[in-house]
């Protein structure tokens, strides 16, 4: 079977039709796994017999079904999930060595739901540690490789799972997003991201970073295989104090890529100076190509999105700090030891935690303490209101913001590294949409010279998820980018012809 063209919906067919068994597509996803992994690195941890036994009990439930519109509607379908959701009996490190061997008892609510559809969870991919940064680099196990070119970052901090489904290794897997990190990776990559409105899924399970800007959100190939799986992890939990009692939707894609009567904004603030030309290029040509669609475009603006990185950068850390305050070699993970509880505590976390996390932590703790809060972390919190006021004044003109997702390409690995600054500005198109919880996606919509994928993204209201989808959706129904497959040679090694 050719998996390089196969969707997660494809997999869902071919399993209800009985073309193909939960234990065959399994073990041919395995198989690439173990030939690509070595040059991709985007897993931490496989569990290739777990997988294979639950597949057999897929396909042991498929063949004793009397009616087979009662059985869960993925059944069987392996995926792979991001190391900072819980999923039971798997490690969980976060990309941490303080997290090194620890193995939660639970499953993610967003996990569990998946699980409860019929799922199967191969393993957990790389993260940027504590999902801290833009490129997966910052992963106390070693960097992701991108599968256009091993010599470029994958983006981050779900870069791991992007990396998976665009080299084919899974046809879906989960990520979260922080600040972009499903979105942008999903940029790099080449694949579809959807980061859901702030609330819309559960964060029970998911390794706190930032408590009011985490979401978790999907990395597919396809706008469609995205909207099988939203569905069924979105809805309240009551174990998440931030989960919103919404209905879920019933997500009903178009049959025809007909778009007029939407209304698209393309904020001004998002074609700076600093953005690659081939990006900008790229953009412009999708929105010109939903305006073909049927869609009308109007110039809006979002002023506040000079701030995005700044106003991120103090209210984030800040939440760092006090969600990392927990990892101090008592409860979890290793230790380090020393004399006393203090010692123990201190060299634990100066050993284990690596120089971005720290990094992360000094900030939101100097934001936070005293004579310098309400400077910082109380300034910021009202700055983010401003940017929730610049969403909610533009859609009441657009129904969608139109924009791309990062300034550039895929960067080559090592390149910012030794300048934190510069890796946060990766994060300035995409951060907006945490601060002011508005759901977005990112998709595919060119290639710059070097055969690096360029993607764009769309923001819409609170909630709307389905029009965010459908016009993905719309948009893939009429161009090919989404299906472009890195070339692999015969051992695995990846190359960049789009």
């Amino acid at each position: 079977m050719d998996l390089q063209q196969w969707t997660l919906k494809d997999v869902v067919e071919a399993l209800r039709r009985g073309q193909v068994s939960s234990v065959e597509i399994t073990r041919a996803y395995l198989a690439r796994i173990e030939a690509l992994e070595p040059h991709i690195h985007a897993f931490l941890h496989l569990d290739p017999e777990g997988a294979l036994r639950r597949a057999a009990e897929a396909d042991r439930l498929r063949t004793q079904a009397e009616d087979p519109t009662s059985l869960p509607p993925l059944l069987g379908v392996p995926i792979a999930v991001k190391d900072v959701l819980t999923v039971r009996g798997m490690p969980c490190t976060c990309g941490s060595r303080i997290l090194e061997d620890f193995v939660p008892p639970y499953n993610a609510t967003a996990v569990q739901r998946l699980l409860d559809a019929g799922v199967i969870v191969v393993g957990k991919t790389n993260t940027d540690e504590f999902a801290m940064g833009s490129s997966t680099e910052n992963s106390a196990y070693g960097p992701t490789y991108n599968p256009w070119d091993p010599s470029r970052v994958p983006g981050g901090s779900s870069g791991g799972s992007a990396a998976a489904v665009a080299a084919r290794m899974v046809p879906a897997a989960l990520g979260t997003d922080t600040g972009g990190s499903v979105r942008q990776p999903a940029s790099f990559c080449g694949v579809t991201g959807l980061k859901p409105t702030y609330g819309r899924i559960s964060r029970f399970g998911l390794v706190a970073y930032g408590s009011s800007l985490d979401t978790v959100g999907t990395l597919t190939l396809t706008a469609a295989d995205a909207a099988l799986l939203f569905p069924l992890m979105a809805g309240f939990d009551p174990r998440d104090a931030t989960s919103m009692r919404q209905p879920v939707p019933t997500i009903t894609l178009p049959d025809e890529p007909d778009l007029r009567g939407l209304r698209i904004g393309v904020p001004q603030e998002y074609f700076r100076e600093g953005l690659q030309p081939e990006v900008a290029q790229a953009v412009r040509q999708a929105i010109e190509h939903l305006a073909h669609l049927g869609a009308e475009v109007v110039d809006i603006s979002l002023p506040h999105t000079p701030y995005a990185v700044p106003v991120y950068y103090i209210i984030a850390p800040s939440e760092a700090s006090a969600n990392l305050a927990r990892y101090d070699g008592i409860r979890y993970g290793p230790r380090v030891e020393g004399e006393t509880m203090w010692d123990i505590f201190y060299k634990t976390r100066g050993r284990l935690f690596g120089p971005e996390v720290k990094r992360r932590i000094m900030l939101g703790t100097y934001a936070l303490s005293a004579g310098y809060y309400d400077a910082y972390y109380a300034k910021a919190q009202k700055v983010r209101t401003l940017f929730r006021q610049d969403f909610e004044k533009a859609f009441q003109r657009v129904d969608l913001i139109a924009a791309p997702v990062a300034p550039s390409t895929a960067f080559p690995i090592g390149t910012k590294t030794q300048d934190p600054l510069s890796m946060y500005l990766e994060d300035i198109f995409t951060l907006p949409a945490n601060l002011a919880g508005v759901p977005g996606i990112a998709f595919p919509v060119g290639f710059d010279h070097q055969g690096l994928p360029i993607g764009m993204q769309l923001m819409a209201p609170p909630f709307e998820e389905p029009r965010l989808l459908a016009v993905a959706h719309a948009y893939q129904m009429t161009t090919d980018w989404h299906t472009r497959v890195p070339r692999f040679a015969s051992q695995g090694a990846v190359g960049s012809t789009p």
